[in-house]
């Protein structure tokens, strides 16, 4: 499960506390479902909402879906509650999200008390970002994800509609996750919920950056943004005459469309088939 967690094309919300939503969450069709006890939970339901989680358990395991925690920051009080009571949840969840990531320390020291579990660092505030290759580095991250909104929060940006404000954050991710391979990064998510053009659009703008996911926080999100991230046919048709350029010349530089076509761009074209593929397999 972990390995699919690490190619998850959505990740979905679901707040720990609710548990009538959990099966619903699995049958959505996400690649990946996060069960939080984080933001989505007021501070008085955090043991409820463990309780509820430990209840439903062993039926959760029958889906078909990798299940993810995500913990409360784990130099809190909570944070710790929640590392005492993973360590007795059992099957462990596929991974472990740690949000407020700002310390490769604090990553590390949550993979090793949970017996090698992979984490999820969400990068929100300023500190996390200037920490990224570190974080990046830590033992067990799998993949990063980014916390935008937490983010504009603690910095006091404030973003137009393409939130271009948050290009240097995205590209940052991007390259951590280069550095250290770890499985592509995992987008913010989009707070509107019912605009699926803004939802397309945000999808495609990760594509761009390189990112193989995104958070949702509705079910109804997870369709569109999984027909968001296939290829259109324009691009699959550049990368079939790209690949049959490339054969065709065994591998020597040519032109197509008056254009270039040497080793970086038929790795581009076989990306893009691969992406495909994924989706096909998936849908």
């Amino acid at each position: 499960m972990t390995q699919r967690c690490a190619r998850a094309r959505s990740l979905l919300f679901v707040p720990g506390n609710r548990p009538e939503r959990f099966q619903k969450a699995a049958r959505s069709g996400a690649d990946a479902v996060i069960l939080d006890l984080e933001d989505a939970v007021p501070a008085a339901d955090k043991t409820s909402a463990r309780a509820a989680i430990g209840r439903e358990w062993a039926l959760l395991q029958d889906c078909d879906v990798p299940w993810v925690v995500r913990i409360n920051p784990s130099d809190t009080a909570a944070g710790e509650d929640d590392l005492a009571w993973l360590k007795g949840l059992s099957p462990a969840p596929a991974a472990v999200m740690v949000p407020k990531a700002e310390s490769p320390q604090a990553l590390a020291g949550v993979h090793a008390r949970l017996d090698g579990i992979a984490t999820l660092p969400i990068v929100e505030s300023a500190a996390g970002y200037a920490a990224l290759p570190s974080l990046a580095a830590a033992a067990g991250v799998l993949r990063l994800a980014i916390g935008h909104i937490d983010f504009m929060a603690d910095t006091g940006i404030q973003c137009d509609d393409l939130e271009t404000e948050l290009a240097p954050l995205r590209f940052a991710v991007a390259i951590a996750t280069r550095l250290n391979r770890l499985a592509p990064a995992i987008d913010g998510v989009t707070v509107q919920i019912d605009d699926e053009l803004r939802l397309r659009a945000d999808a495609r703008r990760a594509l761009r950056y390189g990112f193989g996911g995104k958070l949702c926080i509705h079910p109804r999100q997870v369709a569109v943004l999984h027909e968001a991230l296939v290829p259109t046919g324009q691009e699959l048709e550049w990368a079939r005459r790209v690949i049959a350029a490339d054969a065709a010349a065994e591998g020597a530089a040519v032109q197509l469309d008056g254009r270039m076509v040497d080793l970086p761009v038929v790795l581009q074209a076989h990306r893009t088939m691969a992406r495909a593929a994924t989706s096909s397999a998936k849908s």
